[in-house]
């Protein structure tokens, strides 16, 4: 069974740096794309960032040269460093990973369990 975990969340003041990881394990061909979500309360999940297998990326505009996604293709992960927080980045940030199950089959999404990032003003 495919898993996405996450870690990496907590309170930060604003201005600081914070940084997420996401590692996906169990048995599985390959991983496609990668991103991170968030979704503050009372607002729909939103895409922070994305990342290919071939390191092309994409931000969000409300992110973009604040925040910096990699991948370790060896070790399953995707990273989120996140610089210059501000109180309107406080969500829970999900990890997504489009994974292809084995040789052959469609992919499937999946979403890690999600953790908190607070920051305080």
């Amino acid at each position: 069974q495919v898993q996405l975990v996450e870690s990496g969340g907590g309170l930060v003041q604003a201005g600081g740096p914070l940084r997420l990881s996401c590692a996906a394990s169990g048995r599985f061909f390959s991983i496609n794309v990668m991103g991170w979500y968030r979704q503050a309360p009372g607002n729909q999940r939103e895409l922070v960032a994305t990342i290919t297998s071939d390191n092309t990326t994409n931000y969000a505009d409300s992110v973009k040269g604040r925040f910096t996604i990699s991948r370790d293709n060896a070790k399953n992960t995707v990273y989120l460093q996140m610089n210059s927080l501000k109180p309107d980045d406080t969500a829970v940030y999900y990890c997504n990973a489009h994974i292809i199950r084995q040789r052959g089959l469609m992919v499937n999404y999946y979403w890690g369990q999600g953790t908190q990032v607070t920051v305080s003003s």
